[in-house]
């Protein structure tokens, strides 16, 4: 194994999406991906009022990624040697040895529950190359994969794509993404795709990070998390310990 704003928002906790303006002396503002939050600008700097993560859209499809990462954070390549080698990176297959059975588990149950799959192009080419073609104990994985819609991000590719139900995102990423985000439908995994991933987390269009985090340094490669400076809390939904060491969390951009 190499992801109509019609729909009513509603500001949790602080009253209705229709008082724009909210308490006196603390106003609603467009957020950054639709919706409103509370606070203000002040010499360039945002504040919030009181709290952080006080605004919520409902009704509204989650991206949810879905990441194996070393415990430096890179994502490069986990699968086989030979899977990405850009930038000189020689650490290639570096995860499959700390999978176990709870680890197993815990990726089906998430293809399982995903609608659809979101991947940058050489995540998508990689896999389209090998599950339309998986073998039939490898269904738990190939079938979410091969009958859920697919969108990869390109401006290479065209259409129509050979792997069935695939689509090209074309244009500004972070309005793609949010016009999928306002569709009916289940959640989107993000699956690899490490550039796609800080994009959309650059965007806060990231609504959950599923992360498996390998006890191991490799000292260098594509790195899930963008380093543009800014803080973004989480709150841990999740974790649990495989018997490799590995750890399994569940983290959400919301509440925290």
């Amino acid at each position: 194994m190499s992801d109509s704003l019609a729909s009513f928002r509603e500001l949790k906790g602080v009253g209705p999406a229709t008082d724009p303006q909210g308490a006196i002396g603390c106003p609603y503002v467009p957020g950054s991906s639709g919706g409103y939050r509370r606070g203000q600008t002040i010499a360039g700097d945002w504040v919030a009022c009181g709290q952080t993560n006080d605004w919520k859209e409902t009704g509204m499809r989650k991206v949810i990624v879905h990441a194996w990462m070393t415990l430096d954070g890179v994502g490069q390549a986990p699968g086989a040697p030979e899977e990405d080698t850009s930038g000189g990176f020689t650490h290639g297959g570096w995860h499959l040895r700390y999978f176990d059975d709870t680890s197993r588990g815990w990726v089906v149950e998430s293809y399982a529950a995903a609608g659809g799959f979101l991947f940058g192009r050489r995540t998508f080419e990689s896999l389209a190359g090998y599950w339309p073609n998986a073998s039939e104990e490898e269904q738990a994985i190939a079938q979410p994969l091969n009958t859920r819609p697919k969108y990869v991000v390109s401006t290479t590719l065209t259409e129509p794509l050979e792997w069935q139900n695939s689509t090209v995102l074309k244009g500004d990423v972070a309005e793609a993404v949010l016009a999928l985000k306002r569709q009916d439908g289940g959640d989107l995994l993000v699956v690899g795709s490490t550039q796609l991933v800080q994009t959309l987390i650059a965007h806060d269009l990231v609504d959950e990070l599923q992360v498996m985090i390998d006890p191991l340094i490799v000292g260098g490669g594509k790195r899930i998390f963008p380093t543009d400076g800014a803080a973004r809390p989480l709150r841990l939904v999740d974790s649990q310990v495989t018997t490799t060491g590995a750890i399994l969390a569940t983290y959400s951009s919301t509440g925290a």
